[in-house]
């Protein structure tokens, strides 16, 4: 019996899925004590955009550590943060002419979300917020609320309250019934105006699940009409993922509030914070929403250095070229099984194969012929890929051969 079967506690979960212990990591690549090495389509959930071990943000960081720069600040103002917020400013915010103030929470993305929540609150006035069916936002008790997922949802122990969850209309629905049903019920039937919108564009954990641009953007507009806040969590799919820094970019919507953690620690290490707009981030009183690790320096350090990669187009030019890479290499695949669904927005990709037992087989397959991926969706049926971003050609292609092979077996056993 290993050390984490005799002393780590019951609740974990990826390490039952991953049976081995992973001693290094670099880009897209971990290796195990054993020395066998895994192509890392999961990167950490998300949070390795830019790989394992960037070498940049490591250089950044070691030098950090080696001037005795401060690691633990509370929220006290520091270089390496005054440095962060910076760089976020002119890099992301100035080019969009979004005025949103950075509030750093929690170094978790739940902890994002509960912040969001409670100051879209003591804004309106209003308790009851809508989210979506499917959605995922976090395991803490308000945004446990917010997330539709039963499983988590049945360990709170407490009535879970005050959201209002309504169906989500992907880009395969008919956005236009959807829309005219949001209309009727808030409108046109008088209904209670919500303190707020919280809505993923895209549903990462449940299932890759691609919102309809108009119902999106209508969804915004009903916000605004209703004087509710918008709130957006980008906590899985922003940072570069889809191909542009936020995955709303190319969506014709001004978020009041986007949650972001995950990729903005750059390196791995834990970070998260919300931009609000400053007529709404100015009902906070100071202290109101805290956290002992708001603000961690080893992250302002990496995340800065994360921004450098969305200066130019460098990056984002090599993303789009993945995704054309990877569409062109599992077109074959879809096509020889019609069961077979696959739903995407830059390099985030979703291969539903419609049944959870199939999907973990095919997990398992991967993960025994060297490739980690997860299962998400209800039921688990869709296996996600979420490979770093820097990923090289050649083990993107390694590890789309070993999940189409795997797929395929898998596939072929259940007919």
């Amino acid at each position: 019996m290993t050390i984490f079967e005799q002393r780590e506690s019951s609740i974990r979960a990826y390490s039952r899925v991953y049976p081995v212990v992973f001693k290094t990591a670099n880009n897209a690549r971990q290796t195990d004590d054993t020395g066998k090495e895994y192509i890392d389509f999961f990167a950490g959930a998300g949070v390795l955009n830019f790989g394992h071990n960037n070498p940049a943000m490591k250089n950044a960081i070691i030098e950090y550590l080696n001037k005795n720069g401060v690691l633990h600040s509370l929220d006290m103002q520091t270089q390496a943060k005054a440095e962060f917020i910076q760089h976020f400013t002119d890099v992301i915010l100035k080019p969009r002419n979004m005025p949103h103030r950075l509030q750093f929470t929690g170094p978790t993305g739940t902890n994002a979300v509960e912040a969001a929540m409670k100051l879209a609150r003591r804004v309106t006035g209003r308790q009851n917020i809508v989210a979506f069916d499917q959605g995922f936002h976090g395991m803490t008790l308000g945004a446990l609320a917010a997330t539709a997922n039963e499983y988590f949802r049945s360990a709170a122990g407490v009535p879970l309250e005050h959201v209002t969850h309504l169906p989500f209309a992907e880009q395969s629905d008919n956005s236009d019934e959807s829309i005219t049903a949001l209309r009727e019920v808030f409108l046109d039937h008088n209904a209670p105006a919500p303190a707020a919108f919280l809505i993923e564009t895209i549903q990462a954990e449940g299932g890759v699940n691609v919102a309809d641009k108009n119902w999106i953007e209508a969804i915004a507009a009903i916000a605004k009409e209703l004087g509710a806040l918008l709130i957006v969590d980008d906590i899985q799919v922003g940072c570069g993922r889809t191909g542009s820094y936020f995955s709303f970019d190319d969506l014709d919507i001004d978020p009041d509030i986007v949650c972001l953690a995950k990729g903005i620690g750059g390196i791995g290490t834990p970070l998260a914070m919300n931009l609000v707009r400053p007529e709404l981030d100015d009902h906070w009183s100071p202290g109101e929403h805290t956290g002992t690790f708001r603000g961690q320096n080893l992250s302002f350090v990496a995340g800065k250095v994360a921004l450098d990669f969305f200066t130019n187009d460098t990056l984002m030019n090599k993303v789009n070229a993945n995704v054309d890479f990877m569409h062109s290499q599992l077109k074959p695949l879809l096509n020889s099984d019609p069961s077979l669904q696959l739903r995407s927005k830059g390099m985030i990709m979703g291969l539903d194969v419609g049944d959870g037992e199939r999907a973990s087989a095919i997990v398992q397959k991967c993960f025994i012929d060297g490739l980690i991926v997860a299962s998400c969706g209800m039921g688990g049926k869709v296996i996600k890929l979420i490979p770093p971003l820097t990923i090289p050609q050649t083990d993107l292609a390694v590890g789309l051969n070993i999940l189409i092979n795997a797929t395929r077996h898998v596939m072929e056993e259940a007919a």
